[in-house]
């Protein structure tokens, strides 16, 4: 046994005031221990709860972030609704732009059609939204009779449960945006197809004779009459509006000077091409203001009512042609 001690001494300034302590060594290695372990506990100490604080921090930091998440989301959603509710605004009045037009709905039926593919059950019920889509084939009678057994009933995307449901998550919102993608490149197709019939009918209106070609008053109308110079029954092809020399003749529609020329019967001679087979014919003028090939639009002023060729008196001999037949003007004029 170690019998090894420390003394230590203690003076005092005072003569004879010496004092001494003597420690064992065993007491000294026992408290240097203790102090070893007191040392080492109050680092462990030390370091777990900066590592407390840093978790807090972070935790702090963690719950921000989640928070600005959850406003970002709510942001989504809502610009989310905003596209759905202006889908379902451009789907109303493309409806009422065709009822308006007279255009048969077939796109819509088409566009309802791929949009019914759209699933329409909630991930949060049935387990089977992953991200990119479906998985599984499951028939939709046997959802349905699953459905019995949910603690929830399955959403239904037609009727907007989906955007109503309380478990907001983001397979949801993935689930309405593809929805709406879906349903804006449908129905982009839809409106384009729209509008590509609507100017096609656009075309075909400016092509249409539907202006009176001048002042005046109707002589003779279209089908068979006496004709004035040898008083037997004849096919008359046109219109005849009496006029004071000079007036002006407008172009009915939009179209393309395809003849200019001068015919014994008809005198001076104007044709126009409207496209679609409309070809108008303008004979008897006095003056011609447009020349071959030139491109006129309605209203456009292109001759002066005269007396040229067989003619009883100042008029505008008027013609409509489809595909080289003549048909009554009146059927294309709108106004009086």
């Amino acid at each position: 046994m170690d019998n090894k001690t420390y003394t230590v001494l203690i003076s005092t300034n005072r003569r004879g005031k010496t004092r001494s302590l003597s420690i064992s060594a065993a007491w000294v290695k026992t408290a240097g221990f203790l102090l070893g372990v007191v040392i080492v506990v109050s680092g462990a100490v030390l370091v777990d709860y900066l590592g407390l604080l840093l978790q807090a921090g972070e935790n702090k930091k963690l719950k921000a972030e989640r928070g600005y998440l959850r406003k970002q989301f709510q942001v989504v959603e809502s610009k989310l609704s905003t596209l759905e509710r202006s889908l379902e605004h451009v789907k109303n009045f493309s409806k009422k732009l065709k009822i308006i037009t007279n255009i048969d709905d077939i796109e819509d039926r088409s566009v309802d059609a791929a949009l019914s593919m759209t699933p329409s059950l909630g991930e949060q019920n049935y387990g089977f939204l992953k991200g990119k889509g479906l998985k599984g084939n499951l028939p939709l009678n046997q959802l349905e009779k699953d459905a019995l057994f949910l603690k929830n009933p399955p959403l239904n995307h037609a009727r907007g449960e989906l955007s109503l449901a309380k478990g907001k998550d983001y397979a949801l919102l993935s689930v309405r945006i593809d929805k709406a993608v879906k349903n804006t490149q449908l129905r982009e197709q839809s409106v384009l197809e729209l509008w590509e019939t609507l100017s096609e009918r656009q075309n075909l209106l400016n092509a249409t004779p539907s202006l009176r070609p001048t002042r005046g008053w109707f002589t003779s109308k279209f089908g068979y009459r006496l004709d004035p110079f040898t008083s037997k029954p004849t096919m008359h092809n046109g219109l005849d509006l009496a006029a004071s020399p000079g007036t002006p003749i407008y172009a009915p529609s939009n179209g393309v000077v395809s003849y200019v020329g001068y015919e014994s019967g008809y005198g001076k001679l104007i044709s126009i091409d409207h496209g679609y087979g409309v070809v108008t014919r303008y004979a008897h003028t006095s003056q011609v203001y447009v020349q071959l090939g030139q491109k006129v639009t309605r209203r456009d002023v292109i001759a002066a009512v005269g007396n040229t060729g067989r003619s009883s008196g100042p008029h505008l001999h008027y013609e409509v042609r489809i595909h080289g037949m003549p048909v009554d003007p009146m059927n294309y004029i709108l106004g009086q």
